[in-house]
């Protein structure tokens, strides 16, 4: 499922026009992405957790050159569901 596709089924279901219903769904792609990026989790109960995880710094090799780098600790984005989404899911 596509943005546009949540976009008609949002409008579709609640009688909202697209417009309305993809500016908000754009601010709240954009309030989440920018709460991770302060380090701030966000939770939604019921559906999950958008949180941020910490890799740890690790050491790595470039095949084509056949050297050794080292990948330095970074932050990525993650997203645990909540557990009525998950036994909704394995249905």
């Amino acid at each position: 499922m596509t943005k546009a596709d949540i976009v008609n089924e949002i409008a579709k279901n609640t009688g909202i026009d697209k417009t309305t219903v993809l500016t908000t769904l754009e601010a709240f792609m954009s309030t989440v992405k920018e709460s991770l990026s302060n380090d701030e989790n966000v939770y939604l109960r019921g559906f999950g957790s958008f949180i941020v995880k910490k890799r740890a710094q690790k050491t790595a090799r470039n095949i084509s050159k056949n050297t050794t780098i080292i990948i330095p600790e970074h932050n990525i984005p993650a997203f645990k569901p909540a557990k009525t989404f998950t036994l909704s899911v394995k249905k």
